[in-house]
Formats: C-alpha cells, sequence, structure tokens
C-alpha cells in the first residue's frame, strides 16, 4: 500500500539487484507514460501522495516530499550503495523542457560514460555557478518562480557547505560547471569514489532536520555540486587560469571555465542551447564563450525554460 509518510530507506521490493541499468525517478505528479517502454528498468521515488502515484506497469517507492531531486538521488545512493546500478541515469519526473532526445538516445549514451566521467544531455548547456555568498535571487526576474516560494534557509553559504561537505577542504573555486535540472548519468564506479558514509553525511545536512523542507534552498545548491562532486577535475575551476583551451570537451559540453552564464536582469531564461544555438547577448560572456545562435534559430520565448529543477510542486504537500 502507498504511504504518504513513509520512512526514508523504504526500498522498492521489485527493484533488481544489481541491474547493469537503472533509471531513477524524482517525481511528483507529472506524467510519467513516457518511461513506459522502459518500466522494468525504472526505480521511481514519488513524493506526490497516492493521488499523484503514476499508472501500471511503473511500481513506486514512496517519499515525502522534501528535499526536491537533490534528496531523491541522495537518498537512492545511501540506500542502494552496494547494489547500484552499473550506469544510472538519474532524472526528473519531467525532462522535455531540458532535453530533446529519446529515452532509447539517453540509455545509449550512459551506458558510454566512461568511469570518472558524467553523461550530460542536451539542449541545455552547463551552466556556471559561482555565487559563492548566496544565489542573488533579486538579480535574475527569470528566477522569481523560485524567488517568491516559501524556502527554508540553511544559515551557512554555498561555499561553506561547499568546504565542508563536497571537497571537505577550505579551497575556494573560482566556480563551478552543471547540468541544470541534475539530469545526468554516472557509473557505479564514479560514484563509489565517495564512501557511503560521505553520502549519509551530505543528504544529512542537506536534506533532514531543519532542512527537511519542499524547498530547502540546498536543494538548489546541491543541483549545481553535482558534477564537481563526481568528476571535479572537469568541473571545478579552481582559478582564473584553470581554463580549458577549447571551448568544448571530447564529450561536446561547454568545457572547464566556459560554461554559460544566464545574464543579470534577464526576464526571460532563455537558456543555451547546444549543437551551436544560445541567446543572444553581451552579458553571457562571462566565464563562459561568446555562442552564436544559427540564423535559422532567432532566440524567441517560446524556448524559454527555467535554469532550476522542477521536480516538485512546493504549493503541494
Amino acid at each position: 500500500m502507498y504511504s504518504p509518510d513513509p520512512p526514508l530507506n523504504v526500498v522498492n521490493p521489485n527493484r533488481s539487484t544489481n541491474p547493469d541499468f537503472e533509471i531513477v525517478v524524482s517525481h511528483y505528479n507529472e506524467d510519467l507514460s513516457w518511461l513506459n517502454s522502459h518500466s522494468s528498468e525504472c526505480c521511481v521515488y514519488s513524493k506526490g501522495g497516492p493521488k499523484n502515484a503514476p499508472n501500471p506497469p511503473l511500481t513506486i517507492t514512496p517519499l515525502p516530499n522534501i528535499g526536491r531531486e537533490g534528496h531523491t538521488f541522495l537518498n537512492h545512493i545511501v540506500n542502494q550503495y552496494d547494489k547500484l546500478a552499473g550506469v544510472t541515469l538519474f532524472v526528473q519526473g519531467r525532462i522535455d523542457d531540458h532535453v530533446d532526445l529519446t529515452l532509447d538516445e539517453m540509455k545509449k549514451q550512459a551506458m558510454d560514460v566512461p568511469v570518472g566521467q558524467v553523461r550530460t544531455y542536451p539542449f541545455r548547456e552547463l551552466e556556471v555557478f559561482d555565487h559563492w555568498d548566496g544565489i542573488p535571487w533579486e538579480q535574475y526576474p527569470c528566477w522569481k518562480r523560485w524567488s517568491s516560494m516559501d524556502t527554508q534557509t540553511m544559515g551557512a553559504t554555498p561555499l561553506e557547505l561547499f568546504q565542508q561537505y563536497i571537497i571537505e577542504g577550505d579551497r575556494t573555486p573560482v566556480a563551478v560547471g552543471f547540468a541544470p535540472g541534475a539530469i545526468f548519468a554516472v557509473k557505479k564506479e564514479t560514484v563509489h569514489q565517495h564512501s557511503r558514509a560521505y553520502y549519509q553525511r551530505l543528504l544529512e545536512c542537506m536534506f533532514l532536520g531543519k532542512m527537511a523542507h519542499v524547498n530547502p534552498e540546498t536543494g538548489h545548491y546541491m543541483e549545481r555540486f553535482w558534477l564537481a562532486m563526481l568528476n571535479p577535475d572537469e568541473y571545478i575551476q579552481w582559478t582564473h587560469a584553470d581554463l580549458a583551451e577549447k571551448e568544448r570537451n571530447k564529450d561536446g559540453q561547454l568545457a572547464k571555465g566556459r560554461w554559460y552564464r544566464t545574464p543579470i536582469g534577464s526576464v526571460v531564461d532563455l537558456g543555451a542551447m547546444r549543437r551551436g544555438e544560445s541567446i543572444d547577448s553581451e552579458s553571457s560572456r562571462s566565464l563562459s564563450t561568446s555562442l552564436t545562435r544559427s540564423p535559422n534559430t532567432p532566440a524567441s520565448p517560446d524556448t524559454a525554460v527555467s535554469v532550476m529543477s522542477d521536480e516538485e510542486d512546493p504549493g503541494k504537500q
């Protein structure tokens, strides 16, 4: 029976042990029919209660509606640490506002990810995060959706959290690169570079106790920390000189220090498109290269997407 308030360590009894591939889904009330063809490979964590539970053939593991997708993914890693799939694809309940590939295409790319690397997906470019004192929501009207919500604050800056829980040291990076929406694939061995205790500590700090909230600020920080945590050599820029020579790395991502920046004052966040497409803005150059939009693909509000993940509806518990 579906429990609206389950323990955090609940495990789906239908889950296979050590599968070769698994899709971990952070769900609230989204239509998951796009996953039906791969239902046997899905581990769906649903936070929307019985009325929002997806229909068969998908089965679910219920979780309380806290912590956004970061809580969901860390919960899975901690509780399945010794039984992780060979490759895990982490997704939200809706991805078509961030990704323009089919699920088969995403799986194919996921299975090719090397140990020590992280696979991200178009159409969103990797973005830069360097707001180490806190995200200045008021400077970005396009992010008003998040700044207007009831938010649980941590009482610590992103830099303090990064130093204490991600790199466990006192170095201060110039910036890190992140995948908007936290949609990525990774091999088990890459996750296992850190101990279970490392992820448990991160889970407890970021999403439990006073941070067990539907919209904790740490959920937005964790979205920005995943790549740096799993592949620091590629996604942490320690100095201004620590800049990739080429615009893109061998996986086609924007390379170190060349990540896209949302211009301050943006009313509509058009994001940045891979395959040579981006918005036109003089403000998008800092810490990223100038991206050129094809003449046949002009910037348009129709392409607007949010830079933040939208896994849960904070207005519904």
